[in-house]
């Protein structure tokens, strides 16, 4: 304690802090340094009287800075007090469990996840640079993508390279793998999620082909398409169609496989052909009206004389004679199947049953020019393959015209014994045949 704090004041007054001093020390305290137990010997003059005595520090005030000690001692002592809110606690280090070196070391050591393309990089996605896919806007968290079988919706914006926009379709339903559409979809939309957008770019052979798409698409035209993958879900119930939506499946895939006759890609229309054939013919758990039951029939000659057609431009005859033999069994009197079914007998050189097939077309409608060139076409190749067939047989058997004149001693039945030969040897070579085709049987 300072030496001011215990000065009395001129008025005889002691000051504030020592007076808080004095009331605070114990009463025995006070008395020893008031009243001295000796009388003090006589002050010589000009020294004031006791009252104005100065404390000295270092004896009255030991004690008290020792009780002031203790009260600050008492006053610090906050421990039972709450801790303030804004206060920084001081960091508790926290016991190390068991095994956490180990797992640190084990964390350590598995390999870092490969991080995700950014939706900026193209997907070459044949690998030959000829139908690439971008992600323009991702597809939100948690969605997934769709797979073959289902019914999916897209928002599709078809553009030419120059950037010139040909078409656009906001609703466009298709079934993923079928060949709904054009390849270049059937491939890219299948690595989309729900609700992505995507740029694809697509080689001819991928959209149009070299035929395009009259009267925008030119021929042998590389596309860019904007696709917005809406919806996917699965596909119908073959067996709980209805009548009408059989019909209506039916008449969506036979006309997916017309648009592809037209360009000329035979392979996915025979399978659009297939698919519809499939539709009508599956099994139904519901009723049918007779006439639900007539238009699916109608529906089916169809789908098998286009299939038939597409088989035969593939030169799959034994394909596409079946398919007639189909139409036939269910019609006898098609023109375009006979028509069909004789041309494939003619591609096998079938000739005698091709004709007389023909001929029965012909009958059906006598001013059909095409059946007519066909069946001109085969009798002529008829004939000359019989001319054939008979030099063929006079060079096995010997030419007549170079047989010697008869003698007129000779009998009307003597047989030159050059023909005799050869009939002997064919004979024999026919028992031979016979006894091969038994052992094998």
């Amino acid at each position: 304690m300072g030496v001011g704090a215990g000065r009395v004041s001129e008025s005889g007054a002691p000051s504030p802090g020592v007076a808080g001093r004095a009331n605070s020390r114990p009463p025995s305290s006070m008395a020893s340094c008031a009243e001295p137990s000796e009388p003090s010997a006589p002050l010589p003059a000009g020294v004031p009287p006791l009252e104005d005595f100065e404390v000295l520090d270092g004896v009255e005030d030991a004690e008290g800075e020792e009780e002031e000690e203790e009260e600050e001692e008492e006053e610090d002592d906050l421990s039972e007090l709450p801790p303030l809110e804004d206060m920084g606690q001081p960091p508790v280090e926290e016991a190390e469990q068991p095994g956490a070196l180990a797992r640190e070391f084990l964390a350590a050591m598995e390999p870092e996840p490969a991080p995700a393309p950014a939706p900026e990089e193209w997907l070459d996605i044949l690998g030959n640079g000829l139908l690439r896919k971008k992600t323009l806007v991702p597809g939100p968290p948690g969605s997934s993508r769709p797979v073959k079988g289902q019914v999916v919706t897209v928002h599709l914006q078809t553009s030419l390279e120059n950037g010139t926009r040909v078409q656009e379709e906001p609703e466009l339903v298709f079934t993923l793998g079928d060949c709904d559409v054009i390849q270049a979809l059937d491939l890219s939309v299948p690595l989309m999620d729900v609700g992505e957008t995507a740029m694809v770019t697509a080689d001819s052979k991928y959209c149009y082909g070299p035929q395009g798409r009259s009267p925008y698409i030119p021929p042998h035209a590389a596309l860019c398409l904007e696709v917005t993958l809406k919806t996917a879900v699965d596909g119908p119930d073959l067996e709980m169609l209805t009548g009408q939506e059989r019909v209506a499946l039916a008449n969506r895939k036979r006309e997916c496989g017309n648009a592809h006759y037209q360009r000329a890609d035979f392979v996915l229309a025979a399978n659009s052909y297939d698919l519809a054939i499939k539709a009508i013919t599956s099994s139904a758990k519901v009723d049918m009206t007779f006439e639900e039951e007539a238009q699916l029939l109608q529906l089916k000659v169809k789908c098998l004389n286009n299939l038939a057609a597409s088989q035969l431009k593939l030169d799959h005859y034994r394909a596409a004679l079946r398919s007639c033999s189909l139409v036939l069994e269910h019609q006898p009197d098609n023109i375009k199947a006979l028509f069909r079914k004789g041309k494939v007998l003619a591609q096998q050189g079938e000739y005698s049953e091709a004709i007389p097939i023909l001929r029965a077309a012909l009958k059906l409608e006598p001013s059909n020019k095409t059946i007519h060139a066909e069946l001109s076409k085969l009798v002529k190749k008829h004939a000359a393959q019989r001319s054939t067939e008979t030099a063929l047989y006079r060079k096995m058997l010997g030419n007549p015209s170079r047989l010697p004149a008869k003698c007129p001693g000779k009998g009307a039945w003597s047989i030159p014994w050059k023909w005799l030969f050869g009939a002997t040897a064919v004979a024999l070579g026919g028992v031979a045949l016979s006894v091969v085709i038994a052992a094998r049987n």
